[in-house]
C-alpha cells in the first residue's frame, strides 16, 4: 500500500494547485490512500465548509488540522458532519469533531491521529500522556496507525517520534511549513519524519507576501497577512507499507514546484 501525506495547504494557491495536480500524483505514484493537512486552507486561518467541500471533491481520504481548525467559526458547528476531518486529539472533551478516525481501505483499517503540540503552542493537553492512555485502545482498532503531529518545536516533535515509535506506523509533523530532510525509519519501525513542509505559495514566507513579512520585521508593528502570490510548491511524503506486517518499508520526501503564468 501506498499512502500520500501532503504539507499545509495554504490558501487559495494551495487549493488550485491540487485541482491541478494531484491526480496526476496519485497516478503516477499508484497512490491508495491520501492524507493532507487543511488548517490553513481558507486564507491561511482555518478551513471553511465550502473550501472542506472543494478539498473533499478531490482523491483525498482524510485532512487533518491543527492550532487554526476553529479559526472559521463555522467548522465548529459543521465538523460532525465530516467525519474525514481530523481536529487535534487533546482538545479537552467535549468538543466536536474527533481528533482519531479511522478509515476502512479494502482490508486494512487505517487510524489516523492528529495531535497539537506543547512549544510555542496552544495549552492543549499535554499529548504524550494522552497517547500512553489511549495506545492500547487505539492499537486494538487499527491495522495501520499514522499521526500528524503539528507543533512548532523539533525538539518535541523528535521526542514524540521516539515515543511512538514501535506503535505508531508513521509520525510526521506539520505546522512549520518548512519541509526537513530528516526522514528515516525509526529502531522500532516507525516511519518519521520532523515537517513535511507546504502545499500553497512558493516565493512567500510560509505562505503569506513576503513584503508584509520583511515590512512587518523592519517596522516590529503587526500587519495584516496577505496570501502570497506566484510559484507555488506541493510538499509531502509517500508511505509504501508491506501488506504483511502493516510496516513502513520506505518513507520518500515529496518536493514539487510549478510555475504559475499571471
Amino acid at each position: 500500500m501506498k499512502i500520500l501525506i501532503l504539507g499545509d495547504v495554504y490558501g487559495r494557491p494551495g487549493r488550485n494547485i491540487l485541482q491541478e495536480q494531484l491526480s496526476n500524483i496519485i497516478n503516477q505514484y499508484n497512490i491508495d490512500f491520501t492524507i493532507v493537512n487543511g488548517e490553513n486552507a481558507s486564507g491561511g486561518n482555518g478551513l471553511t465548509v465550502k473550501n472542506a467541500k472543494e478539498l473533499l471533491s478531490l482523491p483525498i481520504d482524510a485532512i487533518t488540522m491543527g492550532n487554526h481548525v476553529w479559526q472559521q467559526k463555522e467548522l465548529l458547528d459543521a465538523i460532525d458532519d465530516y467525519p474525514q476531518i481530523i481536529r487535534p486529539l487533546n482538545y479537552t472533551d467535549p468538543c466536536p469533531g474527533k481528533g482519531f478516525q479511522i478509515f476502512q481501505h479494502q482490508h486494512k483499517k487505517i487510524g489516523i491521529i492528529n495531535l497539537s503540540g506543547q512549544i510555542f503552542m496552544p495549552n492543549l493537553g499535554c499529548p504524550f500522556n494522552l497517547m500512553k492512555s489511549l495506545m492500547n485502545e487505539i492499537k486494538n482498532s487499527a491495522d495501520i496507525i499514522i499521526i500528524d503531529f503539528h507543533a512548532e518545536a523539533t525538539s518535541e516533535k523528535i521526542a514524540f517520534g521516539y515515543y511512538m515509535d514501535g506503535f505508531a506506523t508513521a509520525v510526521y509533523g506539520t505546522h512549520t511549513h518548512v519541509q526537513t530532510a530528516d526522514e528515516r525509519i525509526l529502531s522500532k519501525g516507525t516511519a518519521y519524519i520532523t515537517d513535511i513542509g507546504m502545499t500553497g505559495p512558493l516565493d512567500g514566507v510560509i505562505g503569506v507576501d513576503q513584503e508584509v513579512i520583511i515590512e512587518s520585521m523592519l517596522t516590529k508593528r503587526p500587519k495584516r497577512f496577505v496570501t502570497a502570490k506566484g510559484n507555488v510548491q506541493i510538499n509531502g511524503i509517500i508511505l509504501e507499507i508491506s501488506e504483511s506486517d502493516n510496516k513502513v518499508t520506505d518513507i520518500t520526501r515529496f518536493y514539487e514546484t510549478y510555475e504559475v503564468k499571471s
